[in-house]
C-alpha cells in the first residue's frame, strides 16, 4: 500500500546534526578512522547548564579509532569538545575498554554492552556504528588499491566467504551479487 503524499509546507530549521567519518591509511600500515558529530542550534537555546548562542554547538564530539587490517581496535581516543553539561566528558575514558575488540558481526551489540547506557555517552556510543562501517570501507578501499580483492578471484581454488555475506538483501547468500563474487563452485566444501 502506497503512503499518501503530503502537501508541500513552509519549514523552519530547528536543529542540524552532522556526522562525518573518514578513514586514513597510516604510514605504519594501520588505519585511523575518525568520526565527528556536531549538533547545532540555529537560533540558540537556553540549557540548564549554559546558554547557546545562534549557531553554537550543542554537541561537538570526535572519536579516532586505530585498527589493524584484521579490524582489531588497537587504540581509541575520544574527545568531547562541546556538550550540554560539564559532566558529559566523564565517560570518555570508558571507551578505551573497546581496545582489542574486533569489528565484525556482533560488534555493535558487544560495544553497547561495554559503553552503552549509563556506562558511556549516548552520542559517542551512536558514533561507533558509523565508525565500524567506515573502518570496513577504508579496508575495502585499501584492498582494492593493492589488488588483493581481485587477486583472490583470479587465483584458483576456494574463495573465503565474503565479509558482507548475509549483511543485507543485496548480499544475501542466495542472491545474484554473491553468485557473482562468491560462485558456488568456488565455495569451500562444508566440513563434516
Amino acid at each position: 500500500m502506497e503512503s499518501p503524499t503530503l502537501p508541500p509546507a513552509t519549514r523552519r530549521l530547528l536543529h542540524t546534526r552532522e556526522i562525518v567519518c573518514r578513514g586514513y591509511l597510516r604510514e605504519d600500515g594501520l588505519l585511523d578512522v575518525e568520526s565527528t558529530m556536531k549538533d547545532v542550534t540555529p537560533e540558540g537555546s537556553d540549557l540548564f547548564f549554559k546558554r547557546l548562542g545562534a549557531g553554537e554547538h550543542l554537541h561537538r564530539m570526535r572519536i579516532t579509532m586505530t585498527v589493524d587490517t584484521d579490524l582489531v581496535i588497537r587504540q581509541l581516543q575520544v574527545h568531547t569538545e562541546a556538550a550540554p553539561t560539564p559532566y558529559c566528558a566523564d565517560s570518555n575514558p570508558a571507551y578505551r575498554g573497546l581496545e582489542g575488540m574486533k569489528i565484525g558481526p556482533g560488534f555493535t551489540r558487544k560495544a553497547r554492552a561495554l559503553v552503552g547506557g549509563t556506562k558511556g555517552c549516548t552520542h559517542l556510543t551512536e558514533l561507533l556504528g558509523p565508525l565500524a562501517t567506515t573502518a570496513m570501507q577504508a579496508l575495502f578501499a585499501l584492498r582494492r588499491e593493492t589488488g588483493s580483492l581481485r587477486s583472490a578471484h583470479q587465483a584458483g581454488g576456494p574463495l573465503p566467504k565474503p565479509s558482507l555475506a548475509g549483511m543485507c538483501q543485496a548480499y544475501r547468500e542466495d542472491g545474484e551479487a554473491l553468485k557473482i563474487i562468491w560462485p558456488m563452485h568456488r565455495r569451500p566444501e562444508p566440513s563434516s
